[in-house]
């Protein structure tokens, strides 16, 4: 008897926050992936679920849509393959997700896919939250009149999906399904045109032909069919934007019969839901903006105040671990190369862990409540001033985890101007690349001081340039507004989740999962450029390296064993004489007369050259520089404390500091978001623009900078 396993292929749609991504996630577990739509850039979520001994399903999440007539990149995705023009992603039934606390609204697109003689299945979410509003749902009854299952669920604490799947299992195993009656009269719609294109495309129902004629010259057809489409709208003077109206209207009224038969709806007087009274407060004009910088305060607080102990103890132990290994191992070029390059290179990556999971941790807190959303609904006012809208907002507050998803993200945006602008801006955004930088310079030179008991000065620093990041980012979309010749309307409609309490599980496996990825990505490139970095700063040319080692060959042999002091000062002008002599150093010594404006030294200058790899391997590239010059115990923030320029004074002042840290809020130093604003714009202009005004703008607020506080 053959064990093989049916495999079916789903495609997952539904509205926007109509649960989509939990039953997703409650459907296929950790048997998901991550690529890309073909031929687009749009995001491709799939997964397997087991739905029977007998039947495995292929999951395709597809972008949120509200209907079957596109606007956005991303909702153009969902209708190409429900559409099925390129013959790429073969449905065999389709997932519809229904928010029972907006039946009206999502049983729009629920009929249309119905009229497209697709297997339809809906899972009816938010259940909990329709009870709350007082809505009634007679469930059996409206799946008998839609003539497709209706299966409420809740994805967050797995209630129903297991019924989901019997019944996804059960259709699957039927040797042919039956398609449902026309939802409305789609041909009365317009009959001489789809009646024609019948009969040169034979295989098409009438919502499918009604769909080819509407929008042909946005699908993938080959000219000919597009010319037989074009002829045919011709001769029967066929209009799209009549026939969508027409076809909206049919279908509400039709869905208004049935939420009158089924659906039993509150009174519209009744009291506020707690949702709604919480709005009153979070989205007030004054309060709310309040309330908005007090949550960031207590974000960016919370990353020093959380993250302290913790990262004192990764710092102390790699630090008593390389004290440990060079101790134990032969003094050789490769026990310095594990001590000084590989050991300083891991130590400053996981130092910053803790701090990474911190933040996710509580950007994914934010998002789960729904007050995410409310920020963007804040900001719409101020964002129009620049150019911008209110949709703006979540890839600028993505663009606060990494620059490139956030960009990424941009494809909702509808308006060619606003989301040009919108990627233009982003990288302004202080990532998550940055904090490490952020962390260890605040830290050597801001003290440790609370002003009434609660407020961290350094706190406040590192909000102060998180703000930085954003106003510059405004300022340069108001230039850029100007500049960019691009004239369309623009609209701002965002639909308010409502709150919820967090999943806890998904806080933590978000946490886990983003330090993976900050260890594993990030990690990589930060020890490849350590070992670089330690190659660089260890050897140079040969005649100058030989001169440094005989001069402190002779100053050794005539200094007595018994003076430990000078046998150690001299070992340790060695190190510095050796380090100023190697690659790097000539590397650094060659850029230095153009950063000395800015308070930076050439070990500075290295690692801002091997930043623009990856921010966050300025940390590396001095704990390796640090490690080779000094050869010491001490931790890295004690090496750089103690460093010294050739007069004698400290490389890390307040000016240089604070310098530095603006030169890393503005500055582009990030190959791969380069590469991802070429792929979005489809054009190197862009990203050539983007590098040379961030890093023209990097150099001169530092140098003002610099100037005014030194």
């Amino acid at each position: 008897m053959s064990t093989e396993k049916q495999i079916i292929q789903i495609a997952l749609a539904g509205n926007p926050n109509s649960g989509k991504t939990s039953l997703f996630n409650a459907l296929t577990g950790l048997n998901q992936k991550v690529g890309n739509f073909p031929g687009v850039t749009v995001d491709k979520k799939t997964g397997t679920a087991s739905l029977s001994p007998q039947v495995q399903a292929k999951v395709i999440d597809l972008p949120g849509t509200y209907s079957l007539y596109p606007r956005r990149a991303d909702e153009w995705v969902a209708y190409n393959v429900l559409m099925n023009v390129e013959k790429k992603e073969q449905i065999d039934m389709v997932l519809l997700v229904l928010d029972a606390s907006n039946l009206k609204r999502n049983l729009l697109f629920c009929t249309q896919l119905i009229d497209l003689k697709y297997t339809v299945v809906v899972a009816l979410t938010m259940n909990d939250l329709a009870t709350k509003k007082g809505i009634q749902i007679d469930v059996e009854e409206l799946s008998r009149e839609l003539n497709i299952p209706v299966i409420p669920v809740n994805p967050r604490n797995n209630k129903g999906i297991g019924e989901l799947k019997k019944v996804i299992a059960r259709l699957a195993m039927q040797p042919t399904i039956p398609h449902t009656k026309d939802f409305i009269a789609t041909k009365d719609l317009a009959e001489g045109a789809i009646t024609k294109l019948q009969m040169q495309v034979p295989e098409l129902n009438d919502y499918m032909a009604l769909h080819y004629l509407a929008n042909y010259k946005n699908l993938s057809f080959s000219q000919h069919k597009k010319d037989i489409i074009s002829g045919i709208e011709q001769e029967e003077k066929f209009s799209a934007t009549k026939a969508q109206a027409d076809e909206i209207l049919q279908r509400y009224t039709r869905i208004r019969q049935i939420m009158q038969q089924f659906v039993v709806e509150p009174d519209p007087l009744q009291k506020k839901l707690f949702t709604e009274k919480l709005d009153d407060i979070l989205l007030h004009r004054v309060w709310g903006y309040l309330i908005l910088v007090a949550v960031l305060f207590f974000l960016f607080q919370s990353i020093f105040w959380l993250a302290q102990y913790p990262m004192d103890g990764i710092d102390w132990s790699f630090t008593h671990l390389t004290n440990w290994v060079s101790g134990v191992l032969p003094h050789t070029w490769w026990s310095d190369l594990i001590c000084n390059g590989l050991l300083a290179g891991l130590g400053g990556i996981i130092v910053f862990v803790p701090q990474i999971m911190i933040l996710f941790g509580l950007i994914t807190l934010l998002e789960d409540t729904g007050y995410m959303a409310r920020i963007s609904f804040l900001m719409d006012k101020l964002m129009r001033k620049v150019g911008l809208n209110g949709k703006s907002v979540m890839p600028m507050i993505s663009g606060f985890a990494c620059a490139i998803p956030g960009i990424m993200s941009t494809r909702n945006i509808e308006n060619k101007k606003e989301r040009l602008l919108t990627i233009m801006i982003t990288p302004l955004m202080s990532c998550s690349a940055r904090l490490p930088v952020y962390t260890i310079l605040i830290g050597l030179v801001v003290p440790n001081t609370y002003y009434l008991g609660i407020f961290s000065a350094r706190g406040l620093i590192m909000m102060a340039m998180y703000l930085l990041g954003i106003v510059m980012a405004l300022i340069v979309s108001l230039v850029l507004k100007w500049l960019i010749k691009v004239k369309e309307k623009s609209f701002f409609i965002l639909e308010l989740p409502v709150y919820r309490a967090p999943r806890w599980k998904n806080i933590g496996v978000t946490m886990v999962e983003k330090a993976k990825v900050f260890v594993l990505e990030a990690g990589k490139v930060i020890i490849v450029i350590s070992l670089l970095i330690w190659f660089l700063s260890s050897y140079g040319p040969s005649k100058k390296m030989q001169a440094v080692d005989h001069k402190y060959e002779v100053l050794e042999m005539q200094t007595p064993k018994t003076n430990a002091a000078t046998l150690a000062q001299i070992n340790r002008d060695f190190g510095t004489e050796k380090l100023e002599n190697s690659y790097a150093g000539i590397l650094g010594k060659t850029i230095e007369p153009v950063i000395k404006p800015l308070g930076y030294d050439w070990k500075i200058g290295i690692a801002l050259i091997t930043s623009f790899a990856a921010r966050e391997v300025f940390v590396g590239t001095m704990a390796t520089l640090y490690s080779v010059d000094e050869n010491n115990t001490a931790t890295l923030q004690q090496k750089m404390k103690n460093a010294k320029r050739d007069d004698g004074s400290s490389v890390y002042t307040i000016p240089t500091a604070m310098s530095l840290i603006v030169f890393y809020v503005l500055a582009m130093q990030c190959m791969s978001t380069l590469a991802v604003v070429k792929r979005e714009t489809k054009s190197w202009k862009w990203p050539i623009i983007q590098f040379v005004y961030m890093t023209g703008l990097a150099y001169l607020c530092s140098f003002l900078i610099f100037r005014i506080l030194i």
